[in-house]
């Protein structure tokens, strides 16, 4: 079957910072989508999320021959990852280490890092791997579900009994992360494979949406717009803003409109994809 999504991209410098740390990217042709949300110093935290986002991208990209369609759908390791799922994994081991190095070696940079959040859709799987509080949620039918878990100061506090999450969001600050690509020479990843539905919608966000717009309204934003994706990621953008815009916002779509079986194989598929980056 033809693979078929929809994508839409839109990013924001918001209403308070001088300058958009964020970086997004969308790739026709691989089924790729990349959110990385910088931080440290002045625009360092740029140059965090750009690294990411390209050492990301080439080493998926690059290495598309090493897990052929058939070879990969039947070869796990004991793990039991797919080998896409490992190659992502290691995409964002080698971005953290790039990430590190530059830091050690240029002064302005010292400090830098960056969250990171990637979809990859191939042979009818997602393969979803995160760093930080970026997040991923999947919106099934009229369900939103947030599918990544934030590895934040409020998270793990909550994780271990200390307080509820309404006591958390009261009394810690939310843009204490745990866990950045570049803090240290080695990274911990989140990884994980589900089957999407002809149907879904996958958000993909930096902490700048979801602070300032609560999973309910997104959910609302998604289903009122639900006709028109790139309508529904600049609403969602100027609900952020309206609420303050206190950080950078950005917002990745993607639709699954009907399934899909080749590794990369988006060559064929019919796909819109709308790049904008404004505010700044």
């Amino acid at each position: 079957m033809i693979p078929t999504i929809e994508i839409a991209n839109v990013s924001h410098v918001g209403r308070r910072r001088p300058h958009n740390e964020d970086s997004t990217l969308t790739d026709a042709e691989s089924g790729l989508a990349i959110l990385a949300d910088g931080m440290g110093g002045y625009k360092a935290g740029e140059v965090a999320s750009a690294l990411a986002a390209t050492e990301i991208y080439h080493s998926i990209t690059t290495n598309l021959d090493q897990v052929k369609p058939v070879r990969a759908s039947r070869r796990k390791n004991k793990s039991g990852l797919s080998l896409q799922s490992l190659l992502v994994k290691d995409a964002v081991i080698r971005a953290n280490s790039d990430i590190y190095r530059t830091a050690q070696e240029v002064p302005d940079c010292l400090g830098m890092g960056t969250t990171i959040v990637v979809a990859w859709f191939h042979n009818n799987k997602a393969t979803i791997a995160h760093v930080g509080d970026s997040r991923l949620y999947r919106k099934r039918k009229d369900h939103l579900q947030q599918l990544t878990r934030d590895h934040s100061l409020l998270q793990e506090l909550v994780d271990r009994g200390l307080y509820t999450m309404e006591e958390a969001v009261a009394t810690t600050p939310k843009n204490l992360v745990t866990r950045a690509l570049g803090i240290d020479n080695s990274v911990d990843v989140d990884i994980m494979e589900e089957t999407p539905e002809p149907g879904d919608v996958y958000l993909l966000c930096s902490d700048g949406l979801n602070d300032m717009v609560d999973d309910e309204e997104i959910h609302l934003t998604l289903s009122k717009y639900s006709a028109n994706l790139v309508q529904a990621a600049q609403e969602l953008v100027s609900l952020a803003n309206a609420k303050g815009g206190k950080d950078n916002i950005s917002v990745i779509l993607i639709r699954i409109l009907e399934g899909f079986s080749s590794t990369g194989g988006f060559l064929k598929q019919t796909l819109h994809q709308i790049f904008m980056k404004s505010g700044e």
